[in-house]
Formats: structure tokens, C-alpha cells, sequence
């Protein structure tokens, strides 16, 4: 069920992307010979309007096949086999119809991402943390979550992990009345030596709610700003459901969104800092499909709010990925385009597409390693 939710999932992502190309391409008045899906072999396919709509049998990925996209390609095809013989190819339109169409796919990826979270704030709730929301909006169903767990902590060392929910607290004398992130703290901080009795809920899909109970005992030392406080290693948040009318959510959604590509801007920025350094060891906090495809799964068994808001993010991320000056990216193609148009000439398309070939392979390289990474994840 996972793997059919994470096909229909990246497939609207690779749709949105794709429909960005196709229809900014039109509106310019390029010639698109094909809109596809996958990659092929084909499975489907119908020509309306002198475009081939198609569905094809790989579903990592997408294409909007554009008349003269390619120069080399243009000067083996016969224009009239297919169209209109004066045509003119796209790579000698104007720059700016250029730029349009290969900006768009990313364009729409953030629509995609806007549109859902605000459509999701509008109708059934979006699950957010408390503290990013202003207070004078209510969550409803707010839960105590662990947000993460610091390694070798007594936390971790209990079993405990992210994504479980603390329904009770309490040392050996005395309960926590306030399941607060702050009341936990502020709590523990004076008991050191104190075993912690935590009863936690851990959502697994297919499997019934349990409440499970473990101990631990808070330490000093672990946070070296936090000083002699003791602690058990765990960073909460409550999380709760906003629901909002549609002018708050619009402005909420546009925010978040806002903050969501900084944010993403910000990982990316730091992750290909740290592989350029040779830190590879940064890679097992990336996930690729296999990944992503567990993710889904686990974030559809916590309901409809919490795959739609993964979505939002996912669809952030493959727009910023996108937008890297890489060559075989859309980032790539524009900043030849910005090249060319400085120079007042075009750039060789043998170069192009050696470059092209070169990065393409090194994606893929990046690609195997982030999923040998998934896959020891799932086996761990």
C-alpha cells in the first residue's frame, strides 16, 4: 500500500512539474511534440493537437519534448514530418520565452506546495507544531511528540524515538500534570539521578495504538549549553491541527511556505557544502525514493493532513533541487541561457551536452549512494 501511495504521490509532484513546462510552452508558441509521464518504454499514448500525450513504464521522472529544444537534435529531424516546416526551433526564440518555460516547472512545484497547504488549512486541518503558530490561533488535538532523540542519551538507550507520543510523565513520586515540552524540562532538570517513568504511544501502520511504558534517568552534561541541567535526551513539541478561514489561511499558507523554502534552501546549502569537504558521511541524512517511499507510508498511516503536508514539502524540495545551476537540471539549462545571453552567442552544443552527459552520470552516482543509505536504514 506504501509503494501505491508514493507512486500516486510522485506522480501529482512529477505532473505539476511537467504541466509547468507544457503549458508556458504553449502560451510562448513552442511546438511540444510530447507531454510524458515516466520514461519510456511507452504504455499509453494518444496525439491530440499535434502533441503525443503519453504514459510510460519508468515513473521516476517526466518530459515536455519541445521542437528545437535541442540543437543538434533539431538539425537531424525534418520540421514537416511533424509540423509546419518554418517553425522556428526553440532555441532561437527569444530568451526570455526560453527562460519562462524552463523556469516554470519549478514555478509550479511551489504552486503545488501553496495550494495544498492552504486547501489543507481550509478543509481538514494542518498538523503543526505549536510553536510555530502565532497565539492567537488554536490547535485542536494537540499531543506531546518527540521531535528527536540524542544518541547515546538515556532516552535512546530506553527505546524511545522521533514520531512517539507522550501521554504520561512522571518520576517514581510524583506525575507531571503539564505535558508541555517546557513543564517536562523544567521538571527534569532538577531530578537528576532520578529514573523517569515515560508512557508513549508509537504509531506503526497496520498495528493498533498501544501505550508502552520505559524509564529513564536524567543526566547533567548532555546539552553542554544548558550547564548542569539534567536531562534524558529528548527534544518535544506539541502538535496539534489548524484549521483556518481562507483569507487567515492564505496568509498563514503563504508564510509557512515562505519558511519552508528558506529552510530547505538553507539544508541543501549546508549538504553540498559538507559533500564538497568530503563529509559523505552527511549522506545517510538524506533519503532517495526508497526513502521517501517509507516516509509516505508512515505519514498516510497518520492521516490524510500529515501525507498532504509531506507532499507540500517534498514538492519545495524538488523545486529548489531543480532550480541548482547543475547541468541536465532546469537550473542548469537557465544559467547557459543567462551565459549565452551575456556572451551574444550561443554555446556549442557539443559542449552542452558533454557537460549534460558528465553531470547526468554524477546525479546518478549521488542517487545510488543516497539509496545503498536507504536501503541499510530499512535493514537496521
Amino acid at each position: 500500500m506504501s509503494i501505491i501511495i508514493f507512486l500516486l504521490v510522485l506522480g501529482i509532484l512529477i505532473f505539476s512539474h511537467e504541466l509547468g513546462h507544457f503549458l508556458v510552452a504553449k502560451w510562448c508558441g513552442f511546438r511540444v511534440d510530447e507531454f510524458g509521464l515516466g520514461f519510456p518504454p511507452r504504455i499509453f499514448s494518444f496525439k491530440r493537437s499535434g502533441t503525443v500525450y503519453s504514459i510510460n513504464i519508468i515513473p521516476f521522472g517526466g518530459f515536455v519534448k519541445i521542437y528545437g529544444e535541442d540543437p543538434e537534435g533539431e538539425k537531424n529531424e525534418d520540421p514537416g514530418s511533424v509540423g509546419k516546416s518554418d517553425e522556428t526551433p526553440m532555441y532561437k526564440q527569444g530568451k526570455w520565452r526560453q527562460a519562462a518555460t524552463l523556469s516554470a516547472g519549478v514555478i509550479f512545484n511551489w504552486l503545488l506546495a501553496w495550494l495544498l497547504i492552504v486547501a489543507t488549512l481550509v478543509t481538514i486541518g494542518l498538523p503543526i507544531a505549536k510553536s510555530s503558530v502565532p497565539d492567537n490561533y488554536e490547535l485542536r488535538d494537540v499531543k506531546l511528540v518527540i521531535v528527536s532523540t540524542l544518541p547515546g542519551s538515556p532516552a535512546a538507550q530506553a527505546g524511545l524515538e522521533s514520531g512517539d507520543i507522550i501521554v504520561a510523565f512522571r518520576s517514581r513520586a510524583e506525575p507531571i500534570r503539564d505535558l508541555s515540552p517546557e513543564a517536562i524540562g523544567q521538571f527534569t532538570s532538577s531530578r537528576a539521578g532520578q529514573e523517569m517513568v515515560i508512557s508513549y504511544i508509537r504509531q506503526t501502520p497496520g498495528v493498533k495504538d498501544t501505550i508502552n511504558e520505559v524509564g529513564a534517568v536524567p543526566v547533567t552534561g548532555l546539552v553542554p549549553e544548558q550547564g548542569e541541567r539534567a536531562a534524558i535526551g529528548v527534544a518535544l513539541e506539541s502538535v496539534g491541527t489548524l484549521k483556518l478561514p481562507i483569507f487567515s489561511a492564505i496568509i498563514f499558507g503563504t508564510e509557512s511556505i515562505g519558511r519552508f523554502t528558506y529552510l530547505t534552501a538553507v539544508g541543501l546549502f549546508n549538504f553540498f557544502a559538507q559533500i564538497f569537504h568530503g563529509e559523505t558521511a552527511v549522506l545517510s541524512q538524506v533519503s532517495g525514493p526508497i526513502g521517501i517511499a517509507s516516509l509516505t507510508g508512515s505519514a498516510a498511516a497518520l492521516g490524510l493532513g500529515h501525507l498532504i503536508f509531506l507532499m507540500a514539502v517534498i514538492s519545495i524540495n524538488l523545486a529548489l533541487l531543480n532550480l541548482l545551476p547543475i547541468p541536465a537540471l532546469d537550473g542548469g539549462r537557465l544559467l547557459f541561457l543567462l551565459i549565452e545571453a551575456v556572451k551574444g552567442s550561443p554555446i556549442k552544443p557539443k559542449f552542452v551536452r558533454i557537460v549534460n552527459l558528465i553531470s547526468f552520470i554524477l546525479l546518478l552516482l549521488l542517487m545510488a549512494l543516497v539509496t545503498y543509505g536507504d536501503i541499510l536504514k530499512l535493514l537496521k
